[in-house]
Formats: C-alpha cells, structure tokens, sequence
C-alpha cells in the first residue's frame, strides 16, 4: 500500500482508496508525514486545526483515527499498514518507502551521497522528481498544510536544480534547456534554476542565449524586487563572458560556472513536544532575526541565559526548529556540555572537526592546527544561510571558535552565565530566561494534563508551581506523572510534593538553598513513582559515561534483555526523567544526570555500581571490535577477553552499517576511554584494545586529535598497571597519530618505544608494522633514505612471516620510497609485486593506491600512454570505493599523462572531471591538486607530486 502527499493526498492499495473528506485527509497526511514514528497528539491537532484546536478536536481526530483504520483495512493491500496508539499519540505502522515524500527525500540524499557518478544521481533524481503529481497536499488548507507545502517546493527545486547539473554533466543538455524554463515561468526569482539554463545553453555551444537569460533574470529581479542578481549568478555570467571569446571547443565552463555542491545540515535535536509560553522571548528572538537580515552585513550572535532547568534548550530548539526554513543551507547543533559533571566542557578541538566532517571536509584534508579548523569552517559557512545553535556554553571562549562571519549565519548560545564577553567584544544581543510567570505554569500544566483538570483544582496547581519553582523542567515531570496517572488527582500530587524529603547534597551547586530543595523535592518525588526496575535504571544511567546512550547499550548497562531495556527507558521518557532526543537514543538533562548519580551512589551497593560500569564498557569494546572488523576486513585480529554476563554486543551487518554505529556512538566511545583510561581500577587491557577498535573510524574519518587523546588515555592505563603489551600498542598508535597531526619529534619518540617494547615482546609482526610507520614519518621529513631503509625491513619481516597484506602494503612502500629517490623501474618492478598480492587478497584500497604508484613511475620514465593506463585503472578503483578526493587527485594526474603523451582532449577531460569533484566536494586543496590543474608544467616533467613522501598508507 502506498501514501501520496506529493500532490492530491491519496492512498492506492491494489487500486485507489476513497479516504473521505478533507478533514480526514489532513489527518492522514499528518500521520504519513511521520510514518513509522509516533505522533502526539497535541501535534496531530495542531497539525489538522491550528496552534488553538476548536473544542471537540479530540473527539473528532478519535473519529477519523477510527474511520482510517477501517478504510485501511478494507483497501485489500498484500501488507495493510497499522494504526496502532503509542506513545501518548498514533504512529502509522508503514515503511517509510511506501510514502512518496519519504522514498522523494531518499532518493535525493541517495543522489547527492559521496562517489555517486553523474549518470546514477541522473537516474536517482528523474525517479525522485517523477513522484511529483502537482502541488504537494492539494485540496487541503491550514497553517500546518501551508508550511509544508512551501518547505516541500523548495526541496523540490532543490532537487530539480541537482538534477539539471547532473544531466548537464553528462551531457544532456537539451532535456535541461526543455524543462527548466517551464519552472523559471512558475519561479520567476529562483536564481538557482536561471544558473543551471544558463549553463545548459554555455554547454550546448549557445553562450549568446545564456547572457540573454541573465539579461532577463536581472531586469524580472530589478522589477520585482529592486535586488541585483545574486554573487553566484553575476559570478556564472561574468565567467562566460570571461571564456566566450575562446573557441568553444576548447574549453569547458570555468571553476566558477561549475556547480558546487555543499551538504544541507539538519542536524537539531527533536523539537519540545505540546510546547507551551515563552510567546515574548520567542518574538524577541524573531525581533533579532529580523533586525540582523536587514541591518549591515555582519553575522548576528545572540545569548539566551539562565539558571538550569528554566528551559533555555528548550526555548531554544524550538524556536531553531521554527524559524528552519529561513536557514536554507542548515542548522548546526552542538551541546557544549559546559556544566555537566559528569565530563569536561566540550572544546573546539573536539567539536570543529566533527563539524568540518558534517560540511563535507575529508578526512585526508582535516587541517591539523586548530585556528586552521576554524578558519575552514567559517569559510565553508562564508555565503551560506546557516543556523548555529551552540547549547550549554560554560564562558564565552569556550564558543567563539564556532562563530561563523557570514551576514547569512544566525549564532544562537544558551548558558547559564551571561557571557559578558560575548556581548561586549562580538556585540551579541542578549536575553536573559527567568522562571515562568505563574499564568504560563498553569499553561503548561492544562496543556500537558487536560484544561479540566487544573480548572477543577486551581489552589492545588498554585502550590504545584510553588513547589517546583516555577522551573518548566520540574514542571514538565509533574505533568507528566499527572498524565500517566489520569485518576490522581492534582491536589494529592501537591500533597507527595510536600511531604517529599530532600536527598543527598550533590545538588548543593545549583541555586540558591530554597531552589535547591524544591527541585530536588521533585525528583525524589517523581522517581519514587516509579517501578524497581525502572528506578534502577534511572540510577544506572548516572554512571553512564554519557553523553547519551542507545537502547542497546542500556540494556548492557543494566544486564537486561533489549525490549526489556527499551520498555524500561519508555517509562523514564514517559516521566520525563530522559528524553529521547533522536530515535533510539536518549539523554538526560545534566540536574537529573547529577540526581541519578547521587541515587546511584547511595541506593546501591558499590560492587552493584562497578559490575554495571564492567558492562557498559564490555558492550561498548566487543561492538567497537565488531563495526572496525567491517571497517578494515584484512586487518590483524585481536583476542578480546570474554564479555561479561548481561552485556548484549551490537553488530553492524556491513561497512555502512559499522560507519554509522562509530559515528552515532563517537563522543561516547571517547567519554568511555578517558573514564576507563584515568579510574585507578581500570584494567589496561579492555582500554587499548577499545582505544585500538576506534583506530580505523578516527583515522579515516580525519579525528587525529581525538585518536591522539585515546592513545594517551590507553598509554596512562596501560603505565598504571605496567602492561607491556598495552603499553606497546598504545605507543605506536600515539606515534601514528602524532605523526598525522605533524607531531613530529613526538611521534618519532613514541615510535621508538614501540619498537623497544615489541622487540622486548618478540612479537615479530607488530615489529614490521612499526617499522612500515616509522617509514612514513620519515617520509614526512623528506628523509627518503631512511623511509626506505625502514620500508624495507619491514618488508622482511613480513616476507619471513608469511603476512601477505602486509608485505603486499611493504612492496608498495618500498617501490615508492624507490622513486622518490629516482629508481623509477625498481618501483615499476616492486609495485607489481604489490599489485599482484593486492588483487589475489581482494584489498581495492591497496590496488588502488599501487596503480597509483605505477601511473607516477610509468610517467617519469616517459611512458606517458602507459602511465595513463595506471591512472585510469586507480581512478575506477577510487570511485568505486567513494574515495572522491583521491580520484580528483588522480585524475590530475591521469591529465599530466595524456598532456604529454601528445592528448590535449584527453587531458582536459581528465582535468575537468577533477576540478568539477573538487568543486563539489567544496573541500580545501591542501596537496594543490587545483594548481597543478593550472600549471600541468610542459609535457613529459613529470610534475604535480605537492606532497610525495605523504602517498603511501
């Protein structure tokens, strides 16, 4: 059965199915737009009649609830989708797949993924653009219909603009030039879908019709807006203006006619279910807004300060998430952590490069110093219309490494201090949360428990207020306990409040002594509500390294079965003791962390604390061990020690899969190193080899720095209780990621030690991969004698070990460190060794770094037609294995091979197709592959190595 909102809202199931009037469709639509997830329902009304439901809305949404299950099913599907209540609301029990709007969106972020080719994102775009039957949600009307409906069209151009570009890449200009001037006719200021006509027109040979387009955007904006055109579009004309007077078959569009593509963030957490109040901060935020997009050309900073639990993440994501649409490059959320006692504030180190990574940055081109960070991510932000919220900000240093420069970028910060300094050097506006006025208490009670039921009991929701402060987090715990227990009535819960007896003092740091005894009064009091079971993992939660967990790893942590665990966590949700931030993983707020902790510390027993911490750490290191296995396949195994009972591992099926897990789980594997590494009962072994599971993602990914803060963890543990083994390992991983990080005296320094402890060890292989690392630093220092004399006796080693990947990865190190020193046919002879042992091992990565080694060979020895052969055979390796900046690399490569082997054509190709990867990956060209592009030098030099002794991994 399939659901259609991407025109007339319609569901087919062996044919098409009469939902019935309007009223129900919007239903419907509401429930589709969110299949698979619960929904509210305060968001289900809302959504169907409007921010302030008629009375008898939820009567009527039972009924059409009722109603669309009986047409469901009676539609006589193969599969009939459930309608099932969960969760406070309904969730329409379908694949996403089977909505058209969700299978729209998937396509385009499949499209749009790294290494797709231009002819794939062609194929995925026409399919994506094909669900379109006309204006999305027709026939329906409302505020929610209306948003929806704007926010779909723009997504829509956006794909139609993709989709252009890619036909126009591979050459099919004419369907572009047939189809886009129908959309300017019905988006007559949409500069997007001008530039991709007017690159059709300059591709197809018809450059004069291209500038009358432009001549024709510029005076439809003129009359209509009294706007020049944009920086993109006057930057597109004058670069065809710049390349008309060349012949036109010598030339492609210029760099700056190509598309260049940059990923759209959304990255905020869930928006505050049935928010309620704030209507005056909330304008004074829309107020900032509004004055920063049309005062001078400056990024606007503004502060929302207050004491904890007033509600300043929640104020602030929700008026993120409403003001979304105005940002249409993103949203960018970090939680700074600045006063959660559980781990050290976050800091620029940590979080640019996980940013830089989310803006599209390779790992291969993550700058190593921190004001290198920075400077790249206000680049990649210059020009954009971005959204940063950064959350929980300790001072004002802790943020300014994240705030961007663009006149387009609105800086939201939330903290619990007023930062002066913001607001006194980078001009930030500010606002300060007090505690709810009394009448929005009331509110946010009646919205979250029933009007009824607080008109009925007005002294009892006074003293309820009184007694939590008028603090919305405190608040929202009691509504909550009000709506699992609809039969309590709201002057007994004022009663529990009272006599609620305050717990131990480690709350003693939040507020003044009156604050602290009535939120913590409420705590005490909501949790005694719960079941033992659940309170339990209330507790154990507090001992989590945080900074939030998943639903598998909770089962660990409580050595309870998965269903039962995901129960368990409903319950606190339910309470809203945790909140479940994005689907499956939850975090607590940082009073309630310190709450549990205390509970946690008192309630059980310390051998009870120290097996669950024994287990999360056990799930934690066998999951890592399992998703880097799917990373790296070939790399040598480890023997882990027995898990513990009651931990669950987590096992990623496939590469994406492992990806993903490492990713999610990222700032907890580092929380749980630098606990396990520094706790004087830590034992060494779990903590290097989890440190040596996260090798893999962290170094792929560009993380060096964090890679270096888990080898020191590891090496700290490992010193503790004079491990040699761990000792050993976690100086070579040190030495590894020092030397990505061009620590050079440093690495070289851990390197030797390695090298000490293994020999003291005999451990013969971990020998040659220490020496093969040692090769390359010395590379880094151009010492190639050296990188080659350690490359070789690696070599050896191998070779008398039988360790066939490994000799295979030696050849190649050899062979190149041969050229370097200019044997460019004893490289020829080595890396077709490699090669060999490459490809009967079926390691793609190591063919095609090897074929690369050849092309460079081949090409000094003035083989220039076989050196493109090599070239051309890493450049279909690379692809496959979405390695775009290397195929750029490549490629420019393959281009210097045709040039001098007599090929202009060929070389231009080579050298577009390049640059056009370079440009869309909007990444900084930190081995100058785009001046070698420009300076290829005279045919048969050989030239364009910016970085040599970096090539071999």
């Amino acid at each position: 059965m399939t659901f259609r909102l991407l025109g007339p809202v319609e569901v087919w199931g062996r044919g098409p199915v009469d939902v019935g009037p309007p009223q129900r469709r919007s239903v419907l639509a509401a429930l589709a737009v969110d299949a698979g997830r619960a929904v509210p329902l305060e968001t289900l009304m809302r959504r169907v009649w409007g921010e302030d439901p008629p009375e008898g809305a939820r009567q009527a949404l039972y009924a059409h609830v009722a109603r669309i299950r009986r047409v469901l099913a009676a539609a006589g599907a193969v599969r009939t989708p459930g309608l099932a209540r969960r969760d406070g609301g309904y969730v329409l029990d379908t694949d996403s797949e089977e909505v058209d709007l969700h299978r729209f969106h998937r396509l385009v972020a499949d499209a749009r993924r790294a290494g797709r080719g231009d002819a794939e994102q062609v194929t995925m775009l026409r399919e994506a653009l094909d669900l379109w039957r006309g204006e999305p949600l027709a026939g329906l009307s409302g505020e929610w219909v209306a948003r929806m409906r704007d926010t779909w069209q723009r997504q829509r151009l956006d794909a139609v603009t993709a989709w252009a570009n890619a036909e126009t890449a591979v050459g099919n200009h004419a369907v572009v030039i047939g189809r886009v001037p129908e959309l300017i006719d019905e988006h007559p200021l949409m500069e997007p879908l001008v530039a991709v006509l007017m690159r059709a027109l300059y591709e197809s040979g018809r450059g004069s019709e291209a500038l009358e387009c432009f001549a024709e955007a510029r005076k439809r904006l003129a009359d209509e807006l009294g706007a020049d055109p944009g920086t993109e579009l006057r930057r597109l004309h004058r670069a065809i203006l710049q390349d008309a007077s060349g012949p036109a078959e010598a030339k492609g569009p210029p760099p700056a006619a190509r598309p260049r593509s940059a990923p759209v963030l959304a990255r905020l957490p869930l928006d505050v279910p049935a928010f309620t109040g704030r209507e005056k901060e909330l304008a004074q935020l829309d107020e900032i807004l509004a004055e920063g997009i049309g005062g001078p050309g400056v990024a606007v900073v503004s502060t929302l300060s207050g004491t904890a639990g007033v509600g300043k993440t929640a104020v602030a994501v929700h008026w993120a998430h409403r003001v979304a649409d105005w940002f249409g490059d993103g949203q960018i959320y970090v939680n700074l952590h600045g006063f959660e006692p559980s781990r050290p504030p976050v800091t620029p180190a940590e979080a640019l490069p996980r940013l830089l990574e989310a803006l599209g940055v390779l790992p291969q081109h993550m700058p190593v110093s921190l004001d290198a960070q920075a400077g790249l991510y206000r680049g990649l932000l210059a020009g954009r219309r971005m959204l940063v919220l950064l959350d929980n900000a300790r001072d004002a240093e802790q943020v300014r490494a994240f705030l961007p420069d663009s006149p387009g970028c609105f800086t939201l910060v939330t903290s619990r201090n007023r930062l002066s300094g913001l607001i006194a050097l980078e001009g930030a506006r500010s606002l300060v949360l007090d505690v709810l006025p009394a009448a929005e208490c009331r509110r946010l009670l009646a919205r979250r428990t029933g009007a009824e039921r607080v008109m009925s009991e007005p002294l009892a929701v006074d003293e309820i207020v009184s007694r939590c402060a008028r603090l919305p987090l405190a608040l929202v715990i009691v509504a909550a306990r009000a709506a699992i227990e609809p039969r309590l009535g709201l002057a007994r819960l004022a009663a529990e409040l009272r006599d609620a007896q305050d717990s131990p003092d480690g709350l003693d740091s939040f507020g003044d002594e009156d604050t602290r005894a009535d939120i913590r009064a409420v705590f005490s009091w909501s949790y005694g509500t719960l079941s033992p079971q659940a309170a339990r993992m209330f507790r154990l939660l507090g001992v989590h390294p945080g900074p939030d967990i998943s639903v598998a790893a909770a089962a660990s942590l409580a050595g309870l079965p998965l269903q039962h665990a995901g129960r368990l966590l409903t319950v606190l949700a339910d309470s809203c003791l945790v909140t479940e931030y994005s689907r499956g993983r939850y975090v607590l707020h940082d009073l309630l962390r310190m709450y549990a902790a205390e509970l946690a510390g008192t309630a059980d027993a310390a051998a009870e604390t120290q097996a669950a911490e024994d287990r999360v750490f056990g799930h934690y290191l066998h999951s890592a061990h399992s998703a880097d296995r799917m990373l790296d396949p070939h790399r040598d195994p480890i023997a882990l020690p027995p898990a513990v009972p009651g931990v669950s591992p987590e096992h990623a099926a496939d590469h994406g899969e492992a990806l993903a897990w490492f990713t999610a789980e990222h700032p907890v594997l580092l929380a749980v190193v630098h606990r396990s590494g520094t706790a004087p009962h830590a034992p060494d072994a779990p903590t290097w080899q989890l440190t040596r599971a996260l090798t893999t993602f962290l170094q792929r990914r560009g993380h060096w720095s964090d890679w270096a803060a888990a080898q020191e963890a590891a090496l700290d543990a490992a010193l503790r209780s004079a491990s040699p083994v761990g000792e050993a390992d976690a100086h070579r991983g040190l030495g590894r990621a020092c030397t990505r990080l061009m620590r050079l005296d440093d690495a070289l320094t851990h390197l030797a030690r390695a090298l000490d402890l293994h020999k003291a060890l005999g451990d013969r292989t971990e020998l040659a991969h220490t020496h093969l690392d040692l090769a390359r630093l010395h590379a880094r220092r151009d010492a190639y004698p050296e990188a080659l004399a350690c490359a070789q006796e690696a070599l050896d080693q191998y070779i008398s070990l039988g360790h066939r990947a490994g000799q295979a990865r030696a050849l190649n190190s050899v062979g190149w460190y041969h050229a370097q020193l200019g044997d460019h046919r004893r490289c020829v002879a080595l890396c077709g060794q490699a090669l060999e042992l490459f490809t009967e091992l079926g390691v793609r990565d190591g063919q095609a770094d090897t074929w690369d080694s050849l092309g460079y060979a081949h090409q000094h020895l003035g083989d220039h037609r076989r050196a493109a052969d090599c070239y051309g055979n890493a450049v279909a390796l690379f692809h496959g294995l979405g390695d775009r900046y290397f195929e750029a690399d490549v490629l420019a490569h393959l281009s210097e091979s045709h040039r001098a082997a007599g090929e202009p054509q060929a070389a231009r190709r080579a050298a577009r197709r390049a640059a056009d990867i370079l440009d869309e990956l909007g990444v900084p060209d930190s081995d100058g592959v785009r001046a070698r592009l420009h300076h290829l030098g005279p045919p048969g030099d050989g030239r364009g190595r910016g970085a040599p002794g970096q090539k071999p991994q």
